[in-house]
Parts: C-alpha cells; sequence; structure tokens
C-alpha cells in the first residue's frame, strides 16, 4: 500500500478504516487487545496499524483480536500511559520524550539538534542506543517493540511570526508536550513553554492559550493545525518516535508461539510506517502552502549555540549518564 496525501484524506477510506476494528472471525478470539493512540485515524500510524492487526488476527486464525483506539479515543497521553500500565489497555505507542516521565532514558533520543538526518536516526535507534532505552523500558512493567515508529523531525508553527533565529522565540507562548526534556530545551531559548496534551493543542491554539507550536508536518497536516497557524519555520529541532508498548503482564499471558508473530507484525508495520512518514513529509509543505502557511528556513546554528552556552547539552549528559551518552554520540558525534 502506497501512502499519499490522497489516501490519507480520502473520506471513503477514512470510513473503511472504522475503528476500533470488527473481528473477521466467527469464533471469540482467545485474547482481545486494545491498541491505543494519540493520532489522527488517517495517520499513517493508523493505516498501518490496520493492515497490522488484520494480519495477526489472520495468522493466529482469530486466537488474538487486536481492537485499535485512535486519536486519543480512551484518554490524553498520561492517561493511557496510566491504563498500559495498570492493564487497561494492552498496547500503547508513545513518544519516548512522553515516555520519560516514567523511563527517563527514553528521551534521549529527543535531544535538541543531535540528530541531522534519518539515516543517523534508524543507526541509533535500530542499534545499540534503541536497545539500551529498550532494556530502561523493561524495568518499568511494559515491553517496547524492537522497531521505534517514526513521529518525523520537528518544526515550530506560529500563529504570529515566523522564527528565523532562536532570538525570536524569546517570550514566545509555545505548547510543548509533557516532558522534561521539552521544557527544558525551549527555556533555553527564552521562550515561555506551556505542557499541553495533543488531545487539546488545537482548541489550546484557536483561544490563544498559546500562539505556537511544534509537531512533525505529517501531524501539522492530519490534526489540520494550519488551520489556527500562520508560520511554519522548518527548524528540524529534534527527532520523535513512538516506542510500540505492550504491558508486560498482558504480553507474557501470549503463548511464546503468538508472541512472535504478533511482535513479528508490530515491528513489520512499524517500518513500513517510516516509509509512509518520510513519503508524507517529502510531500505535503507544497500541500500545507496552498492551505495558506508560510514556510521558512531558520538558521539553526544560533539555536545550537544558544543551547551550548546556556549548558543545556551538558546539563542532559549529567542527567542521562556517561553510558546512555556515549551510546547517542556514538552515532550523532560530539554534542558536547
Amino acid at each position: 500500500m502506497q501512502i499519499t496525501r490522497r489516501t490519507l484524506l480520502a473520506g471513503a477510506s477514512a470510513t473503511a478504516l472504522a475503528l476500533p476494528m470488527g473481528r473477521v472471525f466467527a469464533q471469540k478470539a482467545e485474547f482481545s487487545y486494545k491498541y491505543a493512540n494519540n493520532l489522527p485515524v488517517m495517520h499513517p500510524m493508523n493505516i498501518r496499524a490496520k493492515e497490522m492487526a488484520d494480519a495477526i488476527r489472520a495468522e493466529t486464525k482469530g486466537r488474538v483480536d487486536i481492537q485499535i483506539f485512535p486519536n486519543n479515543q480512551l484518554g490524553s497521553d498520561t492517561d493511557m500511559l496510566s491504563q498500559v500500565r495498570s492493564g487497561g489497555v494492552e498496547f500503547f505507542t508513545l513518544s519516548g520524550l512522553i515516555l520519560s516521565t516514567l523511563v527517563p532514558a527514553s528521551s534521549i533520543s529527543g535531544i535538541g539538534f543531535a540528530f541531522p538526518d534519518y539515516d543517523t536516526v534508524w543507526k541509533a535507534l535500530d542499534g545499540d542506543l534503541g536497545a539500551y532505552v529498550r532494556g530502561q523500558i523493561a524495568k518499568s512493567g511494559l515491553v517496547a517493540m524492537d522497531k521505534i515508529w517514526d513521529n518525523g523531525f520537528r518544526q515550530i508553527t506560529s500563529s504570529t511570526r515566523p522564527i528565523v533565529t532562536a532570538d525570536d522565540l524569546k517570550g514566545m507562548k509555545i505548547r510543548v508536550p509533557p516532558s522534561p526534556l521539552w521544557t527544558s530545551m525551549f527555556k533555553a531559548f527564552d521562550a515561555a513553554p506551556t505542557s499541553i496534551n495533543f488531545s487539546e493543542v488545537y482548541s489550546a491554539l484557536q483561544t490563544k492559550v498559546v500562539e505556537g507550536q511544534e509537531n512533525p508536518l505529517a501531524i501539522i497536516s492530519t490534526a489540520k493545525l494550519y488551520e489556527v497557524q500562520k508560520y511554519c519555520s522548518l527548524t528540524n529541532h529534534m527527532w520523535d518516535g513512538f516506542w510500540f508498548l505492550a504491558n508486560k503482564k498482558a504480553w507474557e499471558r501470549l503463548p511464546e508461539d503468538l508472541r512472535v508473530i504478533v511482535a513479528k507484525h508490530i515491528n513489520a508495520a512499524g517500518l513500513k510506517e517510516r516509509a509512509d512518514v518520510a513519503a508524507l513529509n517529502a510531500t505535503v509543505q507544497k500541500e500545507l502552502t496552498d492551505k495558506g502557511m508560510i514556510f521558512n528556513q531558520p538558521k539553526t546554528d544560533s539555536f545550537r549555540e544558544r543551547m551550548r552556552k546556556g549548558g543545556f547539552y551538558a546539563e542532559w549528559k549529567a542527567k542521562f549518564g556517561d553510558e546512555a551518552w556515549a551510546l547517542l554520540e556514538r552515532s550523532t558525534g560530539k554534542l558536547v
């Protein structure tokens, strides 16, 4: 299946994806699990998740049925994190930066301006750094699948002005996800970051509670943030991905042969979703421009310099520890 803007937003496709999914097999599933996420139905994550659930149901002959609850249907990110920890939902995809409220090491992949491109991201997250983070997640009673899903490089949008240099962020009321790393980074730019769950972002922008936000282009598009934002500055200030998490007890209830099948299809769907997001980002800028957004290319050196001088990298190296930081710099090169 090739993901294009047309397939993402086609109303007929949206109807066909009606989630949560009904069962294909007549018999009751032996394991009926819920998978929750915070993204719109037509984001590549949910399109690939539907394929994944169908493939798992088919290969397990109906024994495993995964129902999908997109778009914060089951609550905010923090609500759903509590639910996957308690077993109220069995699967959940969450940004490592938000997961850091429970697993501090998981936000290391979001260090500002660490990754210059996707090759560097996947080298780290499919390699030693990703293995290290999954090990830390395991200590919290959750299981992380091997392949992290892509959210993309994040860009800054505003209803008031373009961001050209770090100085343009001074005093800006900007929404950030509930994560210490995000707050720390934007405070280094003398902005005024406000933590707001994603389910409330559109209304916060619409009512001017905040004047700006930052997200990958695919989310700016699928969540229709262009309706309440005018400027988009292509900062690529951090990369963000979604760990596909399972409640440990629910995961271990699955017999080994079923765990192998489920993990195989989840990881395969994650790789397809990565390609989808990259393809979507290649075309979405023009489409957002057509909808009235004004794009600019900031001077990123000023941002990096401000972070170095302000001690951001040194502070977070101390918080993550030498082992984790060395694994990060093995892929990115020296940051401090």
